[in-house]
């Protein structure tokens, strides 16, 4: 490597002494117009050798040398016009220093000037040259799929010369379109902006667009919505976008970092910021404890924690295919974590693993999560979600926890499901004991996370894998949805932010129609809703809701230091002894399976409950049973 680059250099100052030369002889020669005086002539081989021992220790020391100019820049370029710049300037002094002491008297003001005009030109392009011809030279890779490029800005322009220059890309771009109307008719790169999405299909017609690139990073969702339905319905199948924003500012976007589009990109979930710092001191010398950590939300806490290096890291969980998965992750990204398969409802068993592992923050992430489901294991809801937060919450006070984070959810507020009122109801278990005890018990509420295991986008994915008719419950169905990383790291800002005794809810932006996800999630497939994957119509699941409430005017929120984090306000909350003794009977009638008085007791604590149809007909049918015996 050292001896190619020496020699590259060496050709570089080679050639430089032979334009530096070139240079100021011409000069000498149009300045006299071919007839250049002898008295001149005699003084040219001085004069030479003065112009290339200045101009080249200037270069040198400028770090000229130093560049690549395989793929020289604008920024290269100027550069060269300051070094050719300076050299002549050092040079021009010299010679008029010289001339006024008596030397090089037939030398004249002209000369200089030419010369360095015709340095800079010479410099400048014996620089570009090899770009220019690697340019010329290239040709587009053979059987490259026709592109077209929407956006025809920064973004745009990088990506359309990463192409260019890159032969093994598999595209060939025709040109761009964009919505300015400004740029419409210009060129850039030699290719043409057609015009706006609106001239989109003929131009993909007229053209054979195979591959539409999306380069806008910074388009809100419903304008990448818009160009990839427009390009769909020109039968474009293949769509991908450029990610984001990182590389555009840091000048290094290349045709690599474009990806398919995503349903992230549709949703338009705005890249989450928090204080990496102030959770990075937070987790370093503290041993955190992760429930749930086989789940989508308890798997990402792991990771997302285990990047803060915390002295120590304890996945449990009772699913043991999800436990192992996590730590195999853990594994891999070096940062491994203590598993433990244990269940929270077993109260011998949490006292033992806090006492042996004396974690100083919980994460309770472990409970059931599945509405249709609960409605029918109404026991099992009450044990998990309300007993087993307790009794988790109970051993963590006892151990000395100071930090205990509830994971709740969107159905907690104005719940019309099993599920959504024993979250509730376990949020009240946790705010009783912030009441009571020196731990800082914290809720943090917020919907759906995309792709969790069950959840309707995984169950959609896998009926359009098998070709099955996709069942969407209600055409007016809305739902909350984030990624699971912006909802676990916001989780982590609200960990640190809370003092104890508050339910954070996290700002899900707009609510998504579940039916628009469906049509979404089937063109990302290739395919057409209604043509090739058919959408069937059904009632809602016993408990589900058309709208989940977040921000309702049952609570009432605050606004925090975060702009994406806020507090509910709970109005009246129940005293904390009259919760810890209804949650005691809740256990009781468990044993019992005492489903109706179970239902009461919702009611008692969580007065805005409304069970569901189905749920008051298999109280009736259970009451029958208990008369008939």
């Amino acid at each position: 490597m050292r001896t190619r680059l020496t020699g590259r250099r060496l050709a570089l100052l080679l050639g430089d002494v032979g334009l530096i030369t070139g240079a100021i002889l011409a000069a000498t020669w149009l300045r006299f117009d071919g007839r250049v005086p002898r008295e001149v002539i005699g003084q040219l081989p001085a004069t030479v050798v003065l112009s290339i021992g200045i101009k080249l220790l200037v270069f040198t020391t400028t770090r000229m040398y130093a560049l690549s100019w395989s793929q020289v820049s604008l920024v290269d370029m100027l550069g060269v016009f300051f070094s050719v710049s300076v050299g002549w300037v050092a040079f021009a002094a010299v010679v008029l220093v010289l001339r006024h002491e008596g030397f090089l008297g037939g030398f004249s003001r002209a000369i200089l000037v030419l010369d360095y005009v015709l340095t800079l030109l010479a410099i400048s392009a014996f620089r570009l040259a090899p770009r220019v011809y690697r340019n010329l030279m290239r040709t587009s890779p053979a059987g490259g799929r026709p592109a077209l490029i929407v956006g025809a800005g920064a973004a745009g322009e990088q990506l359309a010369r990463s192409l260019h220059q890159t032969p093994g890309s598999g595209y060939e771009v025709v040109g761009f379109i964009d919505d300015d109307a400004s740029k419409a008719g210009t060129v850039i790169h030699g290719l043409r902006v057609f015009g706006s999405r609106e001239q989109m299909a003929p131009i993909i017609r007229d053209h054979a667009i195979e591959a539409v690139l999306i380069a806008i990073p910074s388009a809100p969702s419903r304008i990448i919505r818009q160009f990839a339905s427009s390009a769909r319905e020109a039968g474009v199948r293949e769509i991908r976008i450029v990610p984001g924003l990182d590389q555009l500012l840091n000048g290094q976007l290349t045709f690599s970092d474009l990806r398919e589009v995503q349903l992230t990109d549709l949703l338009g979930r705005e890249v989450v910021k928090i204080d990496k710092s102030v959770v990075g001191a937070w987790l370093k010398d503290r041993v955190v404890l992760v429930t749930g950590a086989g789940g989508s939300i308890g798997s990402e806490l792991c990771r997302q924690i285990a990047v803060f290096h915390p002295q120590g890291l304890v996945l449990l969980d009772r699913d043991e295919s999800g436990l192992f998965w996590v730590e195999q992750d853990l594994r891999r990204l070096n940062q491994p974590g203590t598993a433990l398969l244990a269940d929270v409802r077993d109260p011998v068993r949490m006292a033992e693993v806090l006492n042996q592992h004396r974690p100083h923050v919980v994460f309770h992430a472990a409970a059931y999560k599945h509405v249709g489901l609960m409605e029918r294991h109404a026991e099992e809801a009450v044990a998990t979600n309300i007993l087993g937060t307790r009794t988790l919450a109970e051993a963590a006070v006892a151990a000395g926890v100071e930090t205990f984070i509830l994971i709740s959810t969107d159905k907690a507020v104005n719940p019309g499901s099993v599920m959504g009122v024993t979250k509730r109801i376990a949020e009240q278990v946790c705010l009783a004991l912030a009441e009571q005890q020196a731990t800082r018990f914290v809720a943090v509420r917020f919907g759906n996370v995309l792709g969790s295991r069950g959840s309707v986008i995984p169950v959609f994915q896998e009926k359009i894998r098998r070709g099955d008719p996709i069942v969407v419950r209600g055409e007016n169905m809305r739902r909350y949805f984030m990624a699971t990383s912006e909802a676990v790291l916001l989780v982590l800002q609200a960990a640190v932010m809370g003092r104890g005794g508050e339910i954070f809810v996290l700002d899900m932006g707009e609510p998504v129609r579940v039916v628009d996800l469906a049509r979404d999630l089937i063109r990302l497939s290739g395919l057409e809703p209604d043509t090739d994957v058919p959408i069937i119509f059904a009632d809602p699941e016993p408990g589900e809701k058309e709208y989940e409430d977040l921000l309702t005017a049952e609570e009432g929120t605050l606004a925090t230091r975060h702009d994406r984090i806020f507090v509910a306000r709970s109005s009246a909350p129940a005293a904390s002894r009259a919760v810890l003794a209804q949650v005691e009977r809740l256990g009781l009638l468990v044993e019992r399976h005492d489903l109706p008085e179970m239902v009461s007791v919702f009611k008692t604590l969580v007065p805005t409950y409304r069970p569901s149809a189905f749920l008051l007909s298999l109280d009736a049918s259970r009451g029958a049973e208990d008369a008939r015996s």
